[in-house]
């Protein structure tokens, strides 16, 4: 395997998606004439851009034919297709695509019949983190990756972007800090109106300025006084290149702390210790990053049964005093 042709695909979640990229960096070490290819949704290809170790972005629309999305990947030749969440759809499409070595996860009976291979793993056992599993597959080509950093690349021209941004938000030198106080049910998370609180607590400091990250702000955090509203609105490469210019983004375990990371961006992060749900599993991986978790046995006498809802509150429980603390020690405030 002189010069391998091979395609990532991930066209999934925007964490998932920032998770996938070490992968063609650490191919790309072993394989520096290698051509590699990641095949994404129109709405994460924003993550790629830049990105020095892929070759081409391949956009997948779910509403297009499958033999037709086939057509277009055929034309690339490849050698290996590298299915980080297989689907039924996507496994027939790598088939008559005519690549002929298909590693994904798992082993339902159509990946079986069409002869693709598995990175196994074995229930989480022992628990690793996705980027890792992630790796497996390209283990599976004998490549034995050197680091699980996800990284995110600006222009030059997006750098100063982002400085001129960042200068008439905080022109006397502010640290600005995100908050992004959404999930989007991904994973547990403080209810806004902690959120709202934590702002008010932030907001006693001269020296900080706050900015909410979210696309769409909850209705509780808008028309606050002298709150910044970054993202509303805006498409993902202009959120990633305003997520350059905060100094600490806190959030609970979602895209945007994902994006942060791989832009070298310090989190705080609210995470759930279920090993679904762990920072084990779902850790930034790349930047400084501090978690809060709930107390020990708040999940046995808490949880709600489906950490997608809970809410971290009560005894033991995650609160905006919580997180205020862990924001000034960050800072190095208090």
């Amino acid at each position: 395997m002189l010069n391998p042709r091979i395609l990532i695909v991930r066209p999934d979640r925007i964490g998932d998606v920032v998770l996938s990229t070490p992968l063609p960096r650490e191919i790309k070490k072993r394989y520096p004439k290698s051509f590699v290819a990641v095949l994404l949704t129109p709405y994460t290809q924003d993550i790629y851009i830049n990105n020095p170790h892929v070759d081409s972005v391949i956009v997948y629309d779910e509403k297009k034919s499958a033999f037709l999305h086939a057509l277009q990947l055929r034309k690339f030749k490849f050698d290996y297709a590298l299915t980080l969440l297989p689907t039924e759809k996507l496994n027939w499409i790598l088939f008559f695509s005519g690549i002929r070595k298909r590693i994904g996860v798992g082993h339902k009976f159509y990946q079986f019949i069409t002869n693709s291979k598995s990175a196994f793993r074995n229930k989480y056992i022992p628990l690793r983190h996705e980027s890792d599993y992630c790796l497996d597959e390209i283990r599976k080509l004998g490549i034995e990756p050197e680091s699980l950093e996800s990284e995110i690349l600006l222009s030059e021209e997006e750098k100063r972007t982002g400085f001129e941004r960042k200068y008439s938000w905080c022109p006397n030198g502010e640290k600005l800090i995100g908050i992004n106080s959404t999930s989007g049910n991904s994973a547990p998370n403080m209810p806004v109106e902690e959120y709202r609180k934590l702002i008010a607590l932030l907001k006693e400091y001269k020296n900080i300025k706050i900015a909410v990250t979210d696309l769409t702000p909850p209705e509780e955090l808008k028309n606050i006084d002298e709150l910044l509203y970054i993202n509303a609105g805006n498409n993902l490469r202009d959120s990633i290149i305003n997520l350059s210019t905060l100094d600490l983004l806190i959030s609970s375990s979602t895209g945007p702390m994902h994006l942060a990371a791989g832009l070298k961006i310090p989190t705080l992060s609210l995470f759930c210790p279920l090993p679904a749900c762990s920072p084990k599993l779902w850790a930034p991986q790349g930047n400084k990053s501090e978690f809060i978790l709930p107390s020990a046995g708040y999940c046995q006498n808490k949880c709600p049964g489906d950490p997608k809802i809970c809410n971290f509150e009560g005894e033991g429980g995650i609160d905006e005093e919580i997180v205020f603390q862990q924001t000034l020690k960050m800072l190095a405030l208090n």
